[in-house]
């Protein structure tokens, strides 16, 4: 077996090589990821192990702190910022666990957006095909562990940044339902709505570095049998536009479960989508927390900002605070009315985009293009973020390109839909 450094330093050669157009990686920490590597060797050695993610190496998205240096959410304009006084929540915990934080992983500026591009610090390139999008807004992540330089990348989603580019790049993407991991020393994006989730090669690593963000229990996902599991198809406007490479292989994905027991039912969700489609139309509940965020610098350094995003985010500060308060009431009673409606299922599933990634040089030269691709692949992935549930992305093998398979459960009930996925994952490999 290979020392956790011996694996370190072949993933570091690798960077090495590319390091005059390094567009995954924003920051790498060579000098404490080999201590930490070194450690978890010593530990080995010593027949000691602080659990499943001691020597793993493991990435962290940009807007994660660090202690002692600024946390620019791929933005040039936070490169001024003082330095953050500690390392964030999670990124402690990971620390605690053993993990060997690589390096900070490229996002979109300010982590709006599901397509991936980033102007200050360059476009990681789709990790199975260059000339398409990686995904966003956690796109560096997605890269990353799909090209191998980290097992596990740790990212954000407030509406599918951690499933979109797992399903882009063909790998998994957990988003655990909101405040259940904590927030603290992660630049937000929206306050109601954010939530850190990990991306990895399976399930399992996943659900490992879960727990330990959570502070919980490191415990392998238990088997769930798929005989007679419910699993509710949400058929409709999440349905809509998709390609036919996506649905071939959703379908067959339906069907590999129907053949191990599955009862495969429709779930009519069209009525609460439109009520949350109408509450939201003044402006998405992130955008309108995102230019209270962004207040102080979103249109006096406008000019520094990447357009797609300062935008959209300017345009929103005109919504009210009563506009805001009703928006969020509706909110948390459509929350309660979904929790009542997915009752009667385990799961449901459904895309994780409705396309596979798309070309980025026409969505670089068409900003209409751009802004109609990024609601397309926010689609069906932000419902999740809006109604406060748990979701995941599991790549279905054999596709021609990668495609997602999204499994989304109940609100708190993270653990439970981690067994289901682990046992989807067996049964799709």
């Amino acid at each position: 077996m290979k020392s956790v450094r011996d694996r370190l330093e072949a993933v570091l050669e690798r960077l090495d090589k590319r390091a005059d157009d390094e567009r995954v990686y924003v920051k790498i920490y060579r000098d404490a990821a080999r201590a930490a590597a070194d450690a978890a060797d010593a530990r080995r050695r010593a027949g000691v192990t602080l659990g499943p993610l001691d020597g793993v190496i493991v990435s962290i998205k940009d807007l994660l702190d660090v202690a002692g240096e600024p946390t620019t959410a791929g933005s040039r304009i936070f490169r001024e910022r003082p330095p953050a006084q500690e390392d964030a929540e999670v990124v402690r915990r990971l620390r605690q666990a053993g993990a060997v934080i690589l390096g900070k992983t490229n996002m979109v500026e300010f982590a709006f957006s599901g397509i991936g591009l980033n102007p200050h610090y360059g476009t990681p390139c789709n990790a199975v095909d260059p000339q398409r999008i990686p995904g966003g807004s956690s796109s560096g992540a997605g890269v990353a562990v799909a090209e191998g330089t980290s097992a596990i990348s740790i990212g954000s989603d407030t509406g599918g940044s951690v499933r979109i580019p797992a399903a882009f790049n063909g790998v998994v993407g957990f988003k655990p339902t909101a405040r259940r991991i904590s927030l603290r020393g992660a630049f937000p994006l929206s306050y109601s709505l954010d939530s850190l989730g990990p991306l990895a090669r399976n399930v399992a690593d996943c659900a490992a570095a879960d727990s330990v963000m959570a502070g919980e229990e490191v415990l392998p996902p238990a088997s769930y049998p798929l005989q007679g599991l419910r699993v509710g198809v949400p058929r409709g406007r999440l349905f809509s536009r998709m390609d036919a490479l996506v649905e071939g292989a959703f379908e067959r994905t339906l069907n590999r479960l129907a053949a191990e027991g599955a009862r495969i039912v429709d779930c009519d969700l069209e009525d609460l989508l439109e009520e949350m489609a109408e509450a939201t139309a003044r402006g998405s509940i992130a955008s309108v927390e995102a230019a209270a965020v962004h207040a102080e610098w979103i249109e006096a350094r406008g000019d520094l900002i990447d357009p797609r995003v300062q935008k959209w985010i300017a345009l929103r500060r005109s919504v009210s605070a009563a506009d805001y308060i009703r928006m969020m009431r509706k909110r948390a009673a459509l929350a309660e009315a979904m929790d009542r409606r997915l009752s009667p299922f385990d799961v449901v599933a459904l895309p994780t985009t409705p396309v596979v990634a798309p070309l980025a040089a026409p969505l670089i030269a068409d900003e209409k293009l751009y802004n109609k691709t990024d609601s397309l692949i926010l689609r069906n992935t932000t419902p999740a973020n809006q109604f406060d549930l748990t979701a995941i992305s599991l790549p279905v093998p054999g596709a021609e390109l990668p495609v997602g398979f999204m499994l989304v459960a109940r609100h708190g009930h993270d653990k439970r839909l981690l067994e289901i996925s682990a046992s989807v994952e067996r049964v799709l490999s």
